[in-house]
């Protein structure tokens, strides 16, 4: 089992900055991969960025350049720093990791930006 709480989400105006972070614990030597994926209202989850036990990042094309993925491995944490950001990143933001049975999802954390 693997447990995710997700923090630093909230109001934020367009072109501002946030931080998230996600502390993971539990069987957490049995995690691959940990990521970021959003859920805007009426949409489907999307992933935003995933960083493997390296530092291999991959990031959905909307938020290249803007938001960074990063993995504290000392603390079981994974950040993203969100730069620049949209009205369009309107979303609730999900932690989620990925182990050999299966995934994991943290509960959320809104995160809105005003116009």
């Amino acid at each position: 089992q693997v447990q995710l709480v997700e923090s630093g989400g909230g109001l934020v105006q367009a072109g501002g900055s946030l931080r998230l972070s996600c502390a993971a614990s539990g069987s957490i030597f049995s995690i691959n991969v940990m990521g970021w994926y959003r859920q805007a209202p009426g949409k489907q989850r999307e992933m935003v960025g995933i960083i493997g036990n390296g530092i291999t990042t991959t990031y959905a094309d909307s938020v290249k350049g803007r938001f960074t993925i990063a993995r504290d491995n000392a603390k079981n944490t994974v950040y993203l720093q969100m730069n620049s950001v949209k009205p369009e990143d309107t979303a609730v933001y999900y932690c989620g990791a990925r182990t050999p049975s299966g995934p994991y999802w943290g509960r959320g954390t809104q995160v809105t930006v005003s116009s």
